[in-house]
C-alpha cells in the first residue's frame, strides 16, 4: 500500500475519534455513506449482521435517532453527559482498490467516564472507506470488541 493510503487513512480514523470525543455526533454521522452501517457484532465469528443479533446495527437513520435521545432535555438518565477518550492505533491498509476506496483494519482502547465510574472498552475496527469527493465516506465500520462479553453496570449509549 502507498505512504498516501497509510497517511489518509490514520488521518481519517483520528479525525473520526476526535469527532467522538468532542460529542460532534452529527459530523461523526456526516462521515459515513449514504448507504453506511455502523455494525459492532457480538463476536468476531460473526459475517452479517442480517437477521443476527448485534450490539450495534445502524445505518445513518438509526444513528441520529440515538444521537437525538442522549441529547433530548427530557433524557435525565444521561445527565450528565459522560467523557470518552478514543485512541487508535496499529493502523493497516488492507486493500486500496484503484478508485481509491480502502479497507483499513485498527486497533483502538475506549475510556468512558459516567459520573464516577470508569469503564474501558477495546478491540479492533474494520473500516471500509468509499473514496469521495473531499475525503472519504465509510461503508461499513465494524467494531470488534475484545469485551463485548464483558458484564457491564449499564448499556453502552453511544458509538466505541
Amino acid at each position: 500500500m502507498s505512504a498516501k493510503h497509510q497517511h489518509d487513512a490514520e488521518q481519517f480514523l483520528y479525525r473520526q475519534a476526535d469527532l467522538l470525543d468532542s460529542k460532534k455526533w452529527q459530523d461523526w454521522i456526516d462521515l459515513f455513506a449514504a448507504d453506511g452501517v455502523y455494525w459492532m457484532p457480538p463476536e468476531s465469528s460473526y459475517t452479517t449482521w442480517d437477521g443476527t443479533p448485534a450490539i450495534f446495527a445502524e445505518d445513518k437513520n438509526l444513528m441520529t435517532v440515538r444521537m437525538k435521545r442522549v441529547l433530548h432535555p427530557d433524557a435525565w438518565s444521561q445527565r450528565p453527559l459522560w467523557g470518552t477518550n478514543h485512541v487508535v492505533s496499529n493502523v493497516v491498509v488492507d486493500k486500496a482498490a484503484k478508485n481509491g476506496d480502502l479497507v483499513v483494519r485498527s486497533r483502538f482502547h475506549m475510556m468512558e467516564l459516567r459520573r464516577d465510574d470508569v469503564r474501558h472498552f477495546a478491540g479492533q475496527y474494520t473500516h471500509h472507506l468509499k473514496k469521495a469527493k473531499g475525503g472519504y465516506r465509510i461503508k461499513l465500520q465494524r467494531v470488534d470488541m475484545t469485551n463485548a462479553q464483558a458484564a457491564y453496570d449499564y448499556v453502552l449509549q453511544v458509538w466505541v
